[in-house]
């Protein structure tokens, strides 16, 4: 067995030991790329953020608005559905539950789930009460660095379970959109690019719900 191997199943024996492996799922000490179609081109003149749908008022940001919003740091481990797992990623961006709290965006009282739009018509739903756990991130940095463009440059959607906050509900990394365009708020669920492929709509990771309803 090399060396790195060896590393690696020491690592994934300690996050299992601390009940942070959800079942099925195997320790990475790399970053797998895993995405749909071609990574896109950013233009920074031209590129733009829009919250649109259930909302007292619509929101378009340049990039450079999008960099003056309120910015946080999130240490989380990440379980893509393919099974494999990464800990303790260090992820920085935008808390959606931020720019509501602070009234930077305010949603219709009726508003149940969250649309992430993406390039080449991408999206991926989670409900409003997932989308505002500390959990999830509206990321442009990871591990310290501008995000690369094959993990979603300029900027992606982000979620991953919170060890010391062990009750939020963790879905897999899919729910989480790479080169991230829009946020559309709805008053009832509507499946997104891979939910309407046959995965699972919930996709909590405890209870490995990869693909069905």
């Amino acid at each position: 067995m090399g060396t790195f191997e060896s590393d690696r199943r020491k690592e994934e024996e300690r996050i299992r030991e601390e009940n942070r492996l959800p079942p099925g799922q195997s320790l990475t000490l790399k970053f797998p790329v895993l995405h749909y179609g071609p990574i896109p081109a950013f233009t920074p003149a031209t590129w733009d953020f829009r919250i649109w749908g259930e909302v007292e008022e619509e929101k378009n940001w340049s990039w450079d608005e999008f960099q003056q919003l309120p910015r946080q740091k999130v240490l989380m481990d990440i379980h893509c559905v393919t099974r494999w797992s990464k800990a303790d990623t260090l992820w920085e961006g935008v808390s959606l539950k931020t720019l509501i709290d602070s009234e930077i965006i305010m949603v219709n009282p009726n508003v149940t789930h969250v649309m992430q739009h993406a390039e080449h018509g991408y999206t991926t739903n989670l409900p409003l009460e997932i989308a505002l756990q500390d959990n999830f991130l509206l990321a442009t940095h990871f591990d310290g660095e501008p995000l690369s463009p094959d993990h979603g440059y300029p900027l992606r959607g982000v979620i991953g379970h919170i060890p010391s906050e062990g009750e939020l509900v963790t879905p897999y990394f899919w729910k989480g959109a790479k080169w991230l365009r829009s946020l559309e708020f709805m008053t009832a669920d509507r499946l997104g690019f891979w939910e309407k492929a046959g995965y699972h709509n919930r996709a909590d990771v405890w209870d490995e719900e990869r693909y069905g309803r």
